[in-house]
């Protein structure tokens, strides 16, 4: 039976995701933000308890996460310039909620959210995504006040030029892929990517799309063009655990 890993749109996530992503901001976002005495997050001294359901939901969790903090000073100007906050109904303990979830909203373009299928209700969530809902008219025309603010095309505009940089270069990158050796053999994983239309190269010189090369130094790591990444984690290798992202 074919398994494949959830598929994650721009229609929002599981209120897991949003608890998980708000308790990892919580511990990084960023004390010098010019509106930190007026945006409070209340106290981040304990570590956070998480439970990831699988793999996956810990890299969403993650990615939401640092979306967030790429984005906080633009996210909390919003959140102030509509009014949106301060709210005597938040405490501040739900602020890094407030804050990822808002990040989230302006991606999906201040659509409602999907509620998904046999999803564990999480009470917070709910409450700050009606509360987030309600403002979206008045968030979305800060948002454009500080586009215009700031002569910003898009959102991309207010990341750090070094953070900018950085991302590019990255995600120039090849990604790298070690093969679970518990579960599944060089041999298997090279079967089953061939019946899926990629094609085995010697180095990272010759990728063209669907190609791959094995690491001339560890021969149970697979490289790929970084233009797969989102193909390669909806794979079943990546869902089953066989291949597990570095």
């Amino acid at each position: 039976q074919k398994r494949t890993v959830t598929q994650i749109e721009k229609n929002g996530y599981p209120d897991s995701i949003y608890i998980n992503a708000a308790k990892i901001f919580q511990v990084i976002h960023t004390e010098e933000s010019k509106h930190r005495n007026r945006v409070q997050y209340g106290d981040n001294s304990e570590s956070p308890m998480m439970a990831f359901k699988d793999e996956h939901s810990r890299r969403v969790s993650y990615e939401l996460a640092f979306s967030a903090l790429k984005y906080q000073e633009l996210l909390e100007e919003i959140l102030l310039d509509s009014k949106a906050y301060p709210c005597y109904s938040i405490p501040d303990q739900l602020t890094s909620l407030l804050v990822v979830m808002l990040y989230d909203l302006q991606d999906r373009k201040f659509r409602k959210r999907k509620i998904f299928a046999e999803e564990e209700l999480v009470a917070e969530v709910q409450e700050i995504g009606d509360y987030l809902y309600r403002y979206r008219t008045k968030l979305a025309a800060a948002l454009a006040r500080c586009r215009i603010k700031y002569d910003a095309l898009s959102i991309d505009y207010f990341v750090p030029e070094t953070l900018w940089k950085q991302e590019q270069r990255a995600s120039a990158l090849p990604i790298c892929f070690w093969i679970n050796t518990l579960k599944i053999s060089l041999e298997d994983v090279i079967r089953d990517l061939e019946m899926k239309g990629f094609t085995k190269v010697e180095s990272v010189s010759d990728f063209d799309h669907y190609t791959y090369a094995v690491d001339q130094h560890c021969h149970d790591v697979l490289v790929f063009p970084s233009s797969l990444r989102e193909e390669l984690l909806n794979l079943d290798l990546f869902a089953d655990c066989k291949l597990l992202l570095q």
